[in-house]
């Protein structure tokens, strides 16, 4: 049977080519939305993009910066931050976008581990770029603030002519290294990422070519890949505009000004959307008619006939009024919230990546999904299950276009990294018999118990968070051979509800296989230590907890 497939674009080898070529198409057409320093709302053509663009490349290029030089972005979400990222790609530079929340100290590790040349950054960075730059053997032979960045497309302006000419006419290859991109890493040290042009480019046109959608709205970090496929390079592909987001305070005004037709997010954002659904009913006295409503929706959908944008018009609303899928991805999502999602009439099209891999190697489609799966692989790569045990649960491996080059400057943990072609990705699920992917957890965070049960805790977190809905977060973990879990529970909800909590948790256990089921709890003041991308840092938490 056919795979569902659009393909209404150009594909290009390069990044390069593919940032002109979407210019080029874009033109006249708005790119992006966003509020400069003062709260005034800002708009950016395809054109202006472009000509900021070349600019910066100019200054690049007049400062000494040419193919292979490695030019660092530490820098919250912001236009410009866009904008020195196509430079460089352009520019056959290297980019290294670093994470902002990150301490001076790790910082300047993954700088020095990379020889970077020069640095981009905010304001808010400063303090941290200076210390950087004192520390003896700092690589940094640049350092450039963003604070005012009329004063560096000024300057590339001003460039001599050459500056400007020998910046559009480098010369770039597929095979060549457009990225290192440090790992955000929940449990461990991180390493640098190596990411050429192909491998980024065959993971854009994979997923648009499986993919539709209008306009969107971008909060994720526009330092981590998962934004630039969907979005950064996204936008460009299919010549649509974004609103750039840069605070998830602010999230449900954004979505409800700008009206996205769809955005990106992890799954700690779509459970918030689903929880304020929940407790908005609740408090409202409506939480009987919503499940009532999404009774009559799924017999309307059974019937052939999709009324739930009538039924949920006022959640909808609330939510802009046109959005019609999240893509989702980067930790575990609960197939009861997906489902629920749906029933209300937003899609949640689950995906499963990691950086390595550019980063997306499964997504669920718009006809061609499966609730609790996180989809089929992307047309640049294959995946496959090693040593599948007897319920066909593996570590999933990728191979395929995609597959990042290797680890910068660590053959060793490069090679520990692939067996043969294939990447070992230390993460664990099982393919049905239609080829769906079905996620199981981390490799590292599976508890095995003595009786020689595997847990992932991961699927009991999912389960605490979609059942009872005044858990925010959740992280489980085993203690003398028992799965204890440890709880954060709504602001305003929690004291009430603490009296509940015992019969709700036991009631998630009623769900569960006995092996699986919880022996205690506890609550937590406060929310969990978090990555940039909203995935809890287990180790911390555990370290903690235990």
């Amino acid at each position: 049977m056919p795979r569902e497939y659009f393909n209404d674009f150009p594909v290009c080898a390069t990044i390069k080519e593919l940032i002109l070529d979407g210019f080029d198409r874009g033109g006249e057409k708005r790119q992006f939305l966003f509020r400069d320093e003062d709260g005034e709302e800002k708009e950016k053509r395809f054109c202006d993009v472009a000509a900021d663009t070349a600019a910066l490349g100019a200054f690049l290029r007049s400062r000494g910066y040419g193919a292979g030089s490695k030019i660092a972005i530490l820098s919250e979400n912001c236009y410009f931050w866009n904008v020195v990222f196509y430079a460089v790609q352009c520019n056959g530079s290297v980019a290294v976008p670093l994470e902002p929340a990150l301490p001076a100290d790790e910082l300047a590790g993954q700088l020095e581990n990379c020889g970077c040349d020069a640095v981009f950054y905010s304001a808010a960075q400063g303090e941290k770029v200076a210390w950087v730059r004192a520390r003896p053997g700092c690589p940094l032979t640049g350092c450039f603030s963003m604070e005012n960045p009329a004063l560096l497309l000024a300057a590339g302006e001003e460039a001599p002519p050459e500056a400007r000419k020998t910046w559009s006419a480098a010369p770039v290859s597929p095979e060549d290294l457009a990225c290192i991109v440090y790992t955000s890493g929940t449990t461990g040290k991180t390493k640098g990422v190596m990411l050429t042009h192909k491998n980024i480019c065959s993971n854009v046109y994979s997923l648009l070519h499986v993919a539709t959608g209008g306009h969107g709205i971008g909060f994720l970090p526009l330092n981590h890949t998962y934004s630039w496929v969907t979005g950064l390079f996204a936008s460009l592909v299919k010549t649509e505009w974004g609103y750039i987001c840069t605070s998830l305070r602010r999230i449900y005004k954004d979505i409800k000004e700008y009206q996205p037709t769809q955005f990106a997010a992890v799954p700690m954002v779509v459970e918030m959307i689903y929880q304020n659904i929940l407790l908005t009913a609740k408090r409202n006295g409506t939480y009987d008619k919503l499940m009532q409503g999404v009774k009559t929706s799924r017999n309307f959908m059974l019937s052939g006939y999709d009324a739930r944008r009538e039924i949920f018009s006022d959640i909808h609303e609330k939510l802009g009024g046109k959005l019609e899928c999240i893509f989702c991805g980067g930790a575990y999502l609960s197939p009861e919230i997906e489902e629920f999602m749906f029933d209300i009439g937003i899609q949640i099209r689950t995906g499963y990546g990691l950086t390595e891999c550019s980063p997306i190697v499964t997504c669920a489609r718009r006809y061609e999904y499966k609730f609790g799966s996180v989809g089929l692989p992307l047309e640049c790569c294959e995946i496959m299950i090693h040593e599948p045990d007897a319920d066909g649960v593996g570590e999933i491996y990728v191979k395929g276009d995609n597959v990042m080059a290797g680890y910068y400057g660590d053959p060793d943990a490069t090679a520990a990294a692939f067996d043969g072609d294939w990447l070992k990705t230390g993460d664990y699920g099982r393919i049905d018999e239609e080829g769906y992917l079905w996620f199981s957890g981390r490799k590292k965070n599976l508890i095995i118990l003595t009786n020689g049960k595997n847990v992932s805790p991961e699927i009991i977190e999912g389960k605490l968070v979609s059942a009872i809905h005044y858990v925010k977060e959740a992280l489980v973990y085993e203690k003398d051979n028992h799965i204890c879990a440890e709880l954060y529970l709504d602001e305003e909800e929690g004291p009430e509800m603490k009296a509940h909590l015992a019969e709700d948790v036991e009631s998630v256990n009623a769900s569960m296989a006995d092996f699986m089921r919880i022996s205690s709890f506890t609550v937590r003041d406060t929310e969990f230590p978090k990555t940039a991308t909203l995935k809890i840092r287990r180790t911390a938490a555990l370290n903690a907890a235990t």
